[in-house]
């Protein structure tokens, strides 16, 4: 009878627990996409791995993904090097925090503003400027390098920060992700909120923006990356060294050390460095990157 028993409630759980309801199809699916998120991390934790190898393993092969004796003299290594600096790293990383806050919350306030006339406020011609930024996906950075440069000199924002922060101010992609996204927003709710007395700008700061929140948290991933790892500014538009950012120092200094085997160490902890704010960024907002995406016609 307890046998009896004991089988009855196993039989019970098997058909309350969810993994048991799919079929078989289903499952395989599942298997399939589990191992292809492991194998997408893969690099991840070759990154992390690589800045704690000793010289010993760094140049085996074949090489190994995982670390045997982790060491952290690979990020001394890098800090004696960053030392010799005639700037302090202290500026760059501070230069750095300044142009990728400020460039990031420009890049969210003005892709706002522009998506919501064109989503919400019908005007002759918005379609023909949609178009218009829409095909400017089209243009890779590279093409876009001369006309910034006269833009920027012309204008007298050479070795400021402005200088690094405007070139990243109209960004196509967050004006596209708003606009989808702001399209899918009831106008009923709109008219509501006018109906009850609210001016232009409570509605589109009140009702607006907190709706559109996992379009401004992917919109600030994107830039947030964009900004935190461009050095392409410090090299066109700073000749001051104190207004250069910390990709732009740490380049400089791996592109001097790529043919030295005593500093191969010092590389791969600089390249961790660089690696590390942009997914402390990621991990934090990834959860609104999905319902962006849900939510912005992108198939």
């Amino acid at each position: 009878m307890a046998v009896l028993m004991k089988r009855l409630k196993a039989s019970k759980v098997r058909r309350s627990s969810k993994l048991f309801r799919y079929d078989a199809a289903q499952k395989f699916l599942m298997v399939f996409l589990t191992i292809g998120g492991i194998f997408m991390i893969l690099p991840l934790v070759y990154i992390f791995n690589q800045a704690l190898k000793p010289y010993s393993e760094l140049f085996l092969y074949p090489p190994r993904i995982f670390v045997q004796q982790p060491t952290f003299s690979n990020f001394t290594e890098l800090f004696v090097v960053l030392r010799d600096s005639t700037v302090p790293v202290t500026r760059y990383l501070f230069n750095s925090f300044i142009v990728t806050s400020a460039g990031t919350l420009l890049v969210v306030i003005v892709s706002a503003l522009c998506a919501y006339p064109m989503s919400k406020h019908p005007f002759p011609g918005r379609k023909f400027i949609f178009s218009v930024i829409v095909l400017s996906l089209m243009f890779v950075p590279e093409a876009m390098q001369i006309p910034r440069y006269v833009v920027v000199a012309s204008i007298g924002v050479m070795d400021t920060y402005l200088g690094h922060i405007l070139p990243h101010v109209a960004a196509p992609v967050g004006v596209f992700l708003m606009k989808q996204f702001m399209d899918q927003m009831p106008n009923e709710l709109l008219e509501a909120s006018k109906l009850d007395g609210s001016s232009e700008w409570t509605t589109f700061v009140r009702i607006v923006i907190p709706i559109c929140m996992p379009a401004v948290a992917t919109i600030s991933i994107l830039t947030f990356q964009s900004i935190w790892s461009d050095a392409s500014t410090s090299a066109l538009y700073m000749q001051n060294d104190a207004m250069k950012t910390f990709p732009f120092f740490l380049s400089t200094i791996t592109n001097n050390l790529v043919n030295q085997v005593a500093r191969q160490g010092a590389t791969a902890a600089a390249g961790l460095i660089m690696f590390l704010p942009t997914l402390i960024f990621f991990l934090i907002f990834q959860r609104k990157v999905i319902s962006t995406m849900a939510h912005s016609g992108i198939k």
